[in-house]
């Protein structure tokens, strides 16, 4: 049966039909990659900021260690820096950044409809704001919860001392909330004094309209240093809420989301690698597999991001690791002289972990 079929079709014939096939396959498989390759580099995100050349970024009115104006009219900070970060990996250029003060009742308006490309604003991410809102969180920069800072005429030692206190508020901030959820619970009365902005209200409390200011405990070190007897204030120590700060871009743009979640896992991954700002240079001739990936000489490169093969050399150069970036703005470095704890990397007994480059 076997010769017959082969007498009646030909080998060559069966060669032939083989082959046409394999050419319609491959011809298949580039049409999927060409699909692939248009869905990955088209950002209208990064397109826009690539033809504006400079990223817009929306940060805080005032607030000392994450977004400020010196006396020259510079930004600095935390969130500052980030986004230096995002513009040193998607332009090249750290300095190619406008920054946008806005409240916090005008944050996410802003980011939605367009007037900034990126939120880093001491940001705390929920559910709510992550879904309802259209948004999307890029990560954790700076792991924080809500404390308390009162007047040391109050007498007050802990949070369950405060009840029939003023309190001094920003309103439209996850600090309302917790501050109603906390004193329900307890069962302890207080009266709310709302103010718009971190100043305004860090000026109600100097001007004695309220006993307590309440806020991000890493704010209230912030704030405490505008205060013009700041000794005459403390802050408790009880936290009573989560609050993970971190970067927000809007929805819809998946490659202009993964470009600012991966300059924060760049920043995070680097300090665990031990490559800083200062030996980045030097670590190019390293034989380390994820030193090399890293840098963009073998692996991945930028090619998924739409971006560079240098675009995680760039951040370090330019900024600097998480770590370094920390210590400059709010850690040791810096006057609020805030200590790592939970903001130190997993292998030091922090919760900063960031998936591998590879």
């Amino acid at each position: 049966m076997l010769e017959q079929q082969l007498e009646e079709q030909p080998v060559q014939s069966l060669l032939s039909q083989d082959s046409q096939r394999v050419e319609e396959l491959e011809k298949e498989v580039n049409t999927l990659r060409g699909r692939l390759s248009k869905k990955i580099s088209f950002s209208p995100t990064l397109q826009r900021i690539t033809e504006k050349g400079y990223l817009e970024c929306g940060v805080s009115t005032g607030l000392p260690g994450f977004s400020i104006p010196n006396q020259k009219g510079e930004w600095y900070g935390l969130d500052v820096e980030f986004c230096q970060a995002v513009a040193a990996a998607a332009l090249g250029d750290k300095s190619k950044v406008k920054f946008i003060p806005l409240n916090a009742r005008e944050r996410f308006a802003a980011l939605q409809k367009g007037e900034i490309d990126i939120l880093s604003r001491n940001t705390t991410w929920t559910l709510q704001r992550d879904t309802a809102l259209e948004l999307h969180f890029a990560g954790i920069l700076y792991f924080d919860g809500q404390g308390f800072m009162v007047k040391k005429s109050l007498n007050a030692n802990r949070a369950a001392d405060l009840s029939g206190a003023t309190i001094c508020v920003q309103s439209g901030t996850t600090t309302e909330l917790n501050l109603e959820d906390y004193f329900k619970l307890n069962n302890l009365m207080y009266t709310l004094v709302p103010f718009d902005t971190a100043q305004e209200t860090i000026m109600g409390f100097e001007e004695g309209r309220c006993d307590v200011l309440t806020a991000d405990q890493s704010g209230l070190y912030g704030l405490r240093l505008n205060l013009k007897n700041a000794e005459d204030a403390i802050i408790l120590p009880d936290i009573i809420s989560k609050e993970p700060l971190g970067p927000v871009v809007r929805q819809g743009d998946d490659q202009w989301y993964n470009i600012v979640k991966w300059t924060l896992n760049a920043m995070i991954n680097a300090e665990e690698l031990g490559i800083s700002s200062q030996n980045i240079d030097e670590m190019k001739s390293s034989n380390i597999p994820e030193i090399r990936r890293f840098l963009g000489l073998d692996g991945p490169q930028g090619k998924s991001l739409g971006l560079n093969p240098d675009w995680a050399y760039q951040i370090i150069k330019q900024v600097g690791n998480y770590g370094e970036s920390f210590d400059r703005t709010v850690g040791i470095q810096s006057p609020l002289h805030i200590q790592r704890a939970q903001n130190s990397l997993w292998t030091q007994g922090g919760l900063h972990y960031a998936p591998p480059i590879r």
